[in-house]
């Protein structure tokens, strides 16, 4: 936003009871479009329950596509194309051993990002309650 439309926007906040340091203050804060489209794309690739399902596996272990494809009860091709969503979005890794590759989270934020995300379900819930 330009200055200028900061100070028409000021001055017509300050009309409606809107508090304008506020809405300054939070323009200031906010994350760049690039930022926000990353950020929501990765949030729509947690928010399918397989996927999410396949990174809570994959919490404190690394698995292979059987093993996934085990504790999933989903076929080989399904898993697969799900940890490819995975990947592109930078939620997962894998290492080759011979023909074996071995999925893991790809770091401490996705962690966090998942451990977060249960624990405001978790919480939630209890408070309904």
């Amino acid at each position: 936003m330009h200055e200028t439309e900061r100070t028409i926007s000021r001055a017509a906040c300050e009309e409606t009871g809107i508090h304008p340091e506020q809405v300054e203050a939070a323009l200031d804060s906010m994350p760049s479009m690039d930022e926000v489209y990353g950020a929501s794309e990765l949030l729509k690739a947690v928010g399918d329950p397989t996927r999410m399902r396949i990174l809570s596996a994959l919490m404190g272990r690394e698995l292979c596509v059987c093993d996934i494809q085990a504790v999933l009860g989903m076929s080989q091709s399904a898993v697969s194309h799900q940890l490819r969503v995975l990947r592109a979005r930078d939620l997962v890794k894998y290492r080759r051993e011979g023909k074996m590759a071995y999925y893991s989270l790809a770091d401490q934020h996705v962690v966090n990002l998942l451990r977060m995300s249960l624990e405001h379900v978790r919480h939630s819930r209890q408070a309904r309650v």
